[in-house]
C-alpha cells in the first residue's frame, strides 16, 4: 500500500536526486522544470496554488518511494509528474496504486466528474498502468515534444469519474 503526503522543502534533495538527465526530466515532468532542477524551481512549484504535489510513501516501509501532482490549472484536473522513482520499487503495482489515490482525492474527497494525463507514446508501461486504472487515450489530443535530436509523441488519456468507479467495483 501507498499513502500520499504533502512534498514540502526537506524533499528538495531526493527528488533532485531522482533525475539524472534532461530526457528523464522530461519523461517524468514535461517541460514544467528544466534540467538541472534547482530549489529555486522547487519553492515556485510548492507555492503555486494551482498544483497540489506529493510524495508516495511505501506504508510497509515508510520509504518515500516516488512523486505526484494534482494540477488545477485548467477546468479539468490533470494528474501530472507521476514517477515511482527507485527502481527495485516498480512494477509492483505501486503505480495504480498511486493514480488510484490520486483519484480518490478528485472524486470521492472532492466534486469532480473527470480527469486527465499526459503520456509519451513510447511509455508503454505506463499507458498500460493508466488502461488498467480505467483511462483511455484522447486520439484528438496529441502533441510533439523535441529532445536533442528526437521527437516525443505525446498523448492525453481522460478518465470519468463513473468508468473509474466502475473499474474499482
Amino acid at each position: 500500500m501507498i499513502t500520499l503526503l504533502p512534498f514540502e522543502e526537506a524533499d528538495f534533495d531526493r527528488f533532485k536526486s531522482w533525475i539524472k538527465s534532461p530526457e528523464e526530466l522530461l519523461q517524468f515532468a514535461g517541460p514544467y522544470f528544466s534540467f538541472p532542477v534547482t530549489d529555486e524551481q522547487l519553492k515556485k512549484y510548492i507555492d503555486d496554488p494551482k498544483r497540489r504535489p506529493y510524495k508516495i510513501v511505501s506504508t510497509e516501509t515508510q520509504n518515500v518511494i516516488g512523486h505526484c501532482e494534482l494540477n488545477f490549472e485548467r477546468s479539468i484536473p490533470r494528474l501530472s509528474r507521476i514517477l515511482i522513482a527507485d527502481n527495485t520499487e516498480r512494477n509492483k503495482g505501486y503505480g495504480k496504486k498511486t493514480i488510484n489515490a490520486m483519484l480518490k482525492l478528485l472524486f470521492v474527497d472532492n466534486t469532480y466528474d473527470q480527469a486527465d494525463l499526459n503520456v509519451y507514446d513510447w511509455n508503454t508501461n505506463a499507458i498500460k498502468c493508466y488502461e488498467g486504472v480505467g483511462f483511455q487515450i484522447n486520439e484528438g489530443a496529441t502533441t510533439e515534444t523535441s529532445i536533442g535530436n528526437e521527437t516525443w509523441k505525446g498523448l492525453n488519456m481522460q478518465i470519468t469519474k463513473s468508468n473509474w468507479l466502475a473499474k474499482t467495483q
